[in-house]
């Protein structure tokens, strides 16, 4: 009965990560989406959050970050000041963000989830101090969306926190922006933007300039303090894991030291793939049929 009442509860939050929104991946693209083994925890932050499950949100709902706008200029300064460190080219030690290279997007690491990264409190001491007053913002980087860059249609893996946006070069144009859930936003210089990542969003930019913005994961108010603190302890132990480097003097995260092995399985899948696409996704889903069956086993 345990068992049961566990695979029922699984299901019932995988069909409400599919069906919540007005967007949504295809059935079968959902199944094998990260987003579906996450499926149970998300659940839970969904259920007890303290702000409304919407795909944007009010920056009055988060006085903290106030200081980021206020300063957006001493922070869009040492950012343009360190465009050269600004990088896409290690998707060997990136889980997180690796897909996103090859269609040209950029980044730089100020912290994730733990302590700033050394580089950024070397190259940008300002932000990674107005940063570290604010113990809310659980990971920031600087990130680039070049000119005809464009990012896929996708959900972020972990609901335990909100995305914020701060436009510090940008088109100000309407042809640069993300779309969350259907709905579009465009970039202007010094303004905010908060929304859901766990919701379908992508992003493009078909003006002629670089988009460069702050962005931040902001920890979810939760309801209650025992639901903070299992978001706490997931962001910890978890979400910390995959803390990738700008460079040799940052620390690398235990799941991006694992992932180097597992991109070699990926290219391997992907020239499968490129070779013989029924074969590939018949031992795709003869493998994610085999996990199922070995947890219903247990």
């Amino acid at each position: 009965m345990i068992k049961i009442i566990i695979v029922a509860l699984i299901v019932a939050s995988v069909l409400y990560v599919h069906f919540r929104g007005r967007v949504r991946h295809r059935f079968f693209r959902q199944l094998s989406d990260h987003s579906t083994f996450m499926a149970p925890i998300n659940a839970f932050m969904y259920l007890f959050s303290k702000v409304p499950d919407r795909p944007y949100h009010r920056e009055a709902d988060f006085p903290e970050l106030t200081p980021l706008t206020e300063r957006w200029e001493e922070i869009r300064d040492e950012a343009l000041a360190l465009e050269n460190h600004i990088k896409g080219s290690q998707q060997k030690d990136d889980a997180g963000f690796n897909s996103f290279f090859r269609r040209g997007w950029k980044r730089f690491y100020l912290k994730w989830y733990n302590d700033s990264h050394e580089s950024a409190r070397q190259l940008c001491p300002r932000t990674t101090e107005i940063l570290a007053e604010i113990p809310t913002v659980k990971a920031a980087m600087f990130a680039e969306l070049p000119a005809g860059s464009k990012l896929m249609k996708h959900r972020d893996p972990y609901a335990g926190s909100i995305r914020y946006h701060l436009g510090l070069r940008t088109p100000n144009d309407d042809r640069c922006l993300i779309n969350v859930d259907g709905e579009s936003y465009s970039w202007r210089d010094g303004q905010a933007v908060l929304f859901d990542e766990t919701f379908i969003h992508y992003a493009e930019n078909h003006s002629e300039q670089n988009r460069l913005i702050l962005f931040c994961d902001i920890e979810r108010p939760m309801k209650y303090r025992w639901a903070a603190a299992v978001n706490h302890w997931f962001s910890r132990n978890v979400m910390a894991a995959a803390a990738s480097p700008n460079d040799e003097n940052d620390r690398t995260g235990g799941i991006n030291r694992a992932f180097k092995y597992v991109y070699k399985v990926r290219e391997v899948g992907k020239k499968l793939k490129k070779k013989n696409r029924v074969v590939y996704y018949a031992v795709k889903w003869l493998i994610f049929g085999g996990i199922v069956v070995g947890l219903l086993s247990l």
